[in-house]
């Protein structure tokens, strides 16, 4: 609490104790106080909200607070039927500190999360215990410093029938790290929801952020800035924390891991600003990376940027950017306020993501208009993404020749380079890996798979699962050659038939590309079935 406020407490207090004919006092004058153990157990001070400042063998002074009832002056009374007792205002504050000298509060120890590869570790017993220790707003604060810490991508607050479960998502997979009670739970469920702007009764999902200050018990202090999104379960409301990092500087194209092909492509759609761009992929996979990636690096003072995103999840200086509601019926306005931004006259468009046909289509429509239009949308690769857009623009020749870049993208788990274990393949799966190289375009020279060798993820104290970070497997799709053509014929092509001619013109595919860093070492084959299957 503040000086001033402190000063206005106290100030209100006595106003109090003058209306109730109450003598008042300022327990923070008070120089040297005086404990008086065994006329009232703390408990019972903490249940009746009362506190014996002065005592001695005829006479008994207690300090209450506002919320202090008179009941309890009465009941307190009786109880000292042979001493002289007197009462005196003090303010909750004040009531608070004195109350710390007779039940001094209990170091908190916060020990670092570690990730072991066990759900029953010493390190989960010890963090439920430390969670069970300390008030709700400590609880968000050491969560969301650990996952930093971690490096977790997401926090996952799980009911459960007699307890909640609270697992990290570091590098794409879900860990255990904690267990609390129904009662700490619940309490942690109204922090995040108050400071969430969420109802902690509604039936229905819900959409948050948080971004605060939170100072722990240990002096620490933490910044809380994360996305919610909650639904209720059958028993109680199970909560999702994206966590945000703040850095401009961690979305630049250079991190992306583009290969040299890719990154020509991208660099040419920079030169040359127009037409439309699309990163697919579930989530989770990248895709508002690689956007911000490039919005990022298109930034400056010559051109006018606006996003359109549900919800903004990275806020960037010099970029306009306009957040969408989701409605109750799941509905969002994605395409209503992609048409009022244009006549903002805008050089650049993101749309955070392509949910139905109209938006769709008024994003080619932008495209067609001389703005380069960014999005992302849910598909299984870059040929589903561009069989969905078909049903919008048909054999529409104008509309086709504005889709600069489909790309395709997965995130899988980097193997660590200290411990990786380099193994000889089975002859099953050295066949599958000679049937996915035989098919690669002419132009990138073909790995010698003679005598094969993959990796699996080694162990050590420092890193028990033997995988640092993640990088992302991509395929991109360009309308040109074959695909071209197909588009333009007469039928409506399937998916098969547009990812063929893509192979065919010369398009990587993600197996493709992710069997070639699995041959590298960057990643390993189990991590290709896990995203890929």
């Amino acid at each position: 609490m503040s000086e001033d406020a402190r000063v206005s407490e106290e100030t209100n207090t006595k106003k109090r104790a003058g209306i109730l004919n109450l003598a008042y006092v300022d327990i923070s004058q008070i120089q040297s106080k005086q404990l008086f153990i065994g006329l009232l157990t703390v408990p019972q001070m903490y249940d009746l909200k009362i506190v014996p400042l002065i005592s001695d063998q005829h006479n008994v002074t207690f300090g209450i607070t506002n919320n202090t009832s008179q009941q309890t002056l009465v009941d307190v009374r009786q109880r000292f039927p042979d001493q002289n007792v007197s009462f005196v205002m003090i303010s909750d504050t004040g009531y608070r500190d004195y109350m710390k000298l007779y039940d001094p509060p209990k170091q908190v120890v916060y020990h670092d999360i570690k990730i072991d590869g066990t759900t029953a570790s010493d390190s989960v017993s010890s963090v439920s215990l430390t969670l069970g220790q300390v008030n709700a707003s400590d609880m968000l604060g050491y969560l969301v410093e650990q996952a930093h810490r971690l490096q977790a991508s997401d926090i996952h607050i799980e009911t459960q029938p007699n307890a909640a479960r609270v697992r990290y998502r570091i590098d794409g997979v879900l860990h255990s790290v904690a267990s609390v009670n129904l009662e700490k739970y619940r309490a942690l469920v109204t922090a995040i929801a108050s400071a969430g702007n969420i109802s902690t009764s509604s039936n229905e999902a819900q959409q948050g952020h948080i971004a605060q200050h939170i100072k722990l018990a240990d002096g620490k202090e933490v910044d809380v800035n994360v996305r919610l999104e909650t639904t209720p379960t059958i028993n109680g409301m199970d909560i999702v924390m994206r966590l945000f990092n703040m850095q401009k500087d961690m979305f630049t194209l250079d991190r992306l891991g583009l290969s040299e092909k890719e990154r020509a492509v991208v660099d040419d759609i920079i030169a040359k600003p127009t037409g439309l761009v699309l990163v697919v992929g579930p989530t989770g996979s990248g895709k508002t990376t690689t956007l911000y990636s490039i919005l990022n690096s298109l930034s400056n003072d010559e051109m006018k940027i606006i996003t359109v995103e549900d919800p903004v999840e990275y806020q960037f200086p010099g970029i306009t950017q306009i957040p969408v509601t989701t409605e109750n019926s799941g509905e969002t306005k994605f395409a209503e306020k992609l048409r009022d931004i244009l006549r903002l006259d805008p050089d650049i468009v993101m749309i955070g993501e392509i949910r139905d046909m109209d938006t769709a289509k008024t994003a080619l429509q932008a495209s067609l208009t001389g703005h380069l239009v960014l999005a992302t949308f849910h598909a299984s690769s870059a040929a589903a993404a561009l069989t969905r857009l078909m049903e919008v623009i048909g054999q529409n020749p104008l509309f086709i020749s504005s889709i600069r870049l489909v790309m395709a993208q997965r995130l899988v788990r980097r193997l660590d380079e200290h411990t990786k274990q380099p193994y000889t393949p089975d002859e099953q799966t050295t066949e599958f890996v000679k049937s996915v190289i035989s098919g690669l375009p002419k132009e990138i020279p073909k790995p010698d798979i003679s005598n094969l060798q993959l990796y699996h993820p080694g162990k050590s104290e420092e890193n028990p699962f033997g995988y640092k970070g993640q990088i992302a497997i991509r395929e991109q799709f360009l309308i040109t050659g074959e695909v071209k053509q197909l588009l333009l014929s007469s039928k409506m092509a399937s998916t098969e038939e547009i990812e063929k001619a893509a192979v065919d013109s010369g398009m990587l595919t993600i197996l493709q590309d992710g069997i070639l860093k699995a041959i590298a070492g960057l990643t390993t084959i189990e991590e290709l079935y896990r995203e890929i299957g």
